[in-house]
């Protein structure tokens, strides 16, 4: 990989683009002149019911208004994230394989009310120990090991997140198709993201977080990215 870092800002196209993904392509691109390295548009279109072409072209034109051209030599993309597909379907099933994931067929009315039950907010890992294999109204989930999350985070230094408080979310949809959690990991990975600039205090975050170490490990590579979180 070149030293050169290379900075990603990777918007789902399913709205109007808004001040909020402006503010994050902006520092990422800011980043990217300033250390001479690559900007990196990924359009995360995982949401077939909300994508539309129009709100894609509306990234693309937004981000020119911005001063962000797709012509500069340190632009790079777009890239479309659906079309990796494959490879987020086959990093899911090596997690599962290497049991760091598993199947489960509770439904959302199901959860909810065992949330009820149990007093605890959410899914509760029932499925963890099931044994299930994997069919009709199944998703894959990741099992969030226990313990700490530990994050070299270039603003804060050193950022602590306790692993209880992730629950074991979603990897493949009931009909098979990844989330984006997951999509997000293999695509940093595969396209070489070094830097990732970001808000922090995301529960999405930390799920990336987790999700990086143990894809990195089952695709033989690790990926260097570092969290430039801001406030």
């Amino acid at each position: 990989m070149s030293d050169a870092p290379r900075y990603r800002f990777a918007p789902s196209p399913t709205g109007f683009f808004h001040v909020g993904g402006a503010r994050t392509a902006l520092y990422n691109w800011a980043l990217t002149l300033r250390t001479g390295g690559t900007f990196v548009l990924r359009i995360e279109d995982t949401d077939e019911s909300r994508n539309s072409p129009e709100w894609t072209q509306g990234i693309i034109d937004a981000l020119a208004w911005l001063g962000i051209d797709s012509s500069h030599p340190q632009f790079e993309g777009p890239y479309f994230q659906s079309e990796n597909a494959a490879l987020h379907v086959a990093a899911a099933h090596k997690l599962f394989e290497q049991g760091n994931a598993y199947w489960c067929d509770l439904t959302a009315d199901q959860i909810q009310a065992r949330s009820k039950e149990t007093g605890k907010q959410g899914y509760d890992g029932y499925s963890r120990d099931r044994g299930l294999t994997g069919g009709p109204g199944q998703v894959l989930r990741f099992r969030v090991p226990a313990g700490q999350t530990i994050v070299q985070d270039l603003v804060r230094g050193q950022v602590e997140f306790s692993n209880d408080t992730i629950e074991d979310f979603v990897l493949l949809r009931s009909n098979g198709s990844p989330m984006f959690l997951l999509a997000n990991v293999v695509d940093d990975i595969e396209m070489k993201v070094s830097n990732v600039s970001r808000r922090g205090n995301s529960a999405r975050c930390h799920g990336e977080l987790l999700d990086d170490a143990r894809v990195g490990a089952s695709r033989g590579h690790r990926n260097r990215s570092v969290a430039a979180h801001r406030r």
